[in-house]
């Protein structure tokens, strides 16, 4: 299961699990859009593909919350 994280590594924006707009490898690093398409849509970390992540809405959101761990650096 996706952690579902909460903010853009690079910029540090929200990325709420029930919206669009993040980006993240498979190795779930993850990306705003903006930020996805300044580096290519190419994981800085790993050199891999920058994918759209999917959402996580309702119920599966309740049973499943995203993780809240922040990982922008600044």
């Amino acid at each position: 299961m996706l952690e579902m994280r909460p903010d853009c590594e690079r910029c540090g924006v929200d990325l709420p699990a029930d919206e669009p707009g993040a980006f993240i490898c498979s190795f779930e690093c993850t990306y705003c859009a903006p930020c996805a398409e300044a580096l290519d849509d190419r994981c800085p970390n790993c050199g891999g593909e920058l994918m759209d992540r999917p959402t996580r809405v309702g119920d599966a959101l309740t049973r499943h919350p995203a993780s809240t761990e922040r990982k922008y650096k600044a």
